[in-house]
């Protein structure tokens, strides 16, 4: 797969050069590997959650972190010795899978069930951000209430 060159871009943009760098790093990772399987889902408005097939993994083999706006996902199996295996289709190989997190999306909680990691994530807009209605006053005949005083008081 060929990388997508975005310097043409940088020329007429200012401020997103996080976003390209998003994109070049999923488009990278995504063609260099699919283990193990996961699905993304929207549960609700402003609920997500991501399932990772990690069938053969214990709690303690996981390790589930967030820096910097990115949830990291690791798996790391200790080998259980000498096996004489005739066929073996299950995959026992560590992993490490990174999600890039939007703005003000938190981890709230993992479970591990059936072999499946459920990992629930919610986007909380601080107050200070979501809209606000702002009301429209009317402003009286009153020669008496100067423009100052009338901001003052707002």
């Amino acid at each position: 797969m060929n990388a997508i060159d975005f310097s043409p871009l940088y020329r007429n943009t200012v401020g997103f050069d996080s976003l390209f760098n998003i994109l070049d790093s999923a488009m990278q990772q995504g063609a260099t590997n699919s283990y193990p399987p996961y699905d993304i889902e929207s549960i609700e408005e402003g609920k997500y959650r991501i399932t990772l097939a990690v069938a053969g993994f214990s709690e303690a083999e996981l390790d589930i972190q967030t820096e910097r706006g990115v949830l990291s996902v690791r798996g790391k199996r200790d080998d259980d010795g000498e096996q004489n295996y005739l066929h073996r289709g299950i995959a026992k190989r560590s992993f490490e899978r990174k999600f890039q997190l939007a703005d003000h999306v938190e981890v709230v909680d993992a479970e591990l069930s059936n072999g499946l990691l459920h990992i629930t994530l919610v986007k909380e807009i601080p107050e200070a951000m979501k809209p606000k209605k702002i009301a429209i006053g009317s402003m009286k005949a009153d020669s008496s209430v100067t423009e100052t005083d009338r901001l003052a008081a707002a």
